[in-house]
């Protein structure tokens, strides 16, 4: 999913001094809206993949982690500033971000994001809608002679379609398909598009330390096949490590 550019050395620096004071709670921030790699559950808890798969890295790394929920427009700034201590939300490892914050090891592979609309469409000069700041985002504002419209949230590029304010929206695909399921009146249309360097957990630049116990214990995920497993559960449709 995203990509955020970040202004002042001051932000930085109190980034950095976050870990540096030696929190004895490692906080993870993530959006909750956007299952199944992230949502609020009935009782009012983060639950989804991220969940499970953070609870578990924590585990490994023999860390005590809190949950916290943030905006994804604010989510890498408000990590910057020491809000919290990592991303795990989603977020697609890409260049422009790692200009401004590391990544672990990545838990998911490049996964096809796929535009969803009402019936067949011409996606050429189609107006498009995207979650602001996403790598759908940044791919339909390339696309030529298509109309990209930016939302805040998920749910409002879905709304966008049905009230015909767009004629289709990309995101990923394990997150529309469960949405084309349960309304007959939408589909997933036109081909996949494989773009994004896979999911990562996102820190500080300055938090090597940390980055590093994510980076192990997603490793050790992967060779004991639990990350795998995680993948099959929430993500059905994704690639397997």
């Amino acid at each position: 999913m995203k990509n955020l550019i970040l202004s002042t050395a001051a932000l930085a620096l109190l980034g950095s001094m976050a870990m540096a004071d030696g929190h004895s709670v490692v906080r993870l921030g993530t959006e909750g809206a956007y299952p199944p790699y992230n949502f609020i559950n009935d009782a009012g808890e983060v639950d989804g993949f991220e969940r499970e798969l953070g609870d578990e890295v924590c585990a490994r790394a023999e860390l005590t982690c809190e949950w916290v929920t943030n905006e994804w427009d604010s989510i890498i700034p408000n990590l910057v500033s020491g809000n919290y201590d990592a991303i795990v939300a989603g977020m697609s490892v890409t260049d422009e971000r790692k200009e401004v914050i590391d990544f672990s090891e990545q838990y998911t592979l490049p996964d096809p994001s796929a535009f969803l609309g009402l019936g067949e469409v011409d996606l050429s000069g189609a107006v498009i809608a995207a979650q602001a700041s996403t790598i759908q985002a940044s791919h339909v504002a390339s696309m030529e002679g298509a109309t990209l419209l930016e939302f805040a949230t998920p749910d409002e590029t879905i709304a966008a379609v049905k009230n015909g304010e767009a004629d289709a929206v990309l995101a990923d695909k394990a997150f529309l398909l469960p949405v084309a399921e349960a309304d007959a009146d939408l589909s997933i249309i036109g081909e996949d598009v494989l773009i994004g360097g896979g999911i990562g957990m996102g820190v500080r630049q300055s938090d090597t330390e940390l980055r590093d116990k994510f980076s192990a214990a997603i490793a050790s995920m992967k060779e004991d096949g639990t990350l795998n497993a995680l993948i099959t559960k929430w993500l059905p449709d994704s690639e397997t490590f």
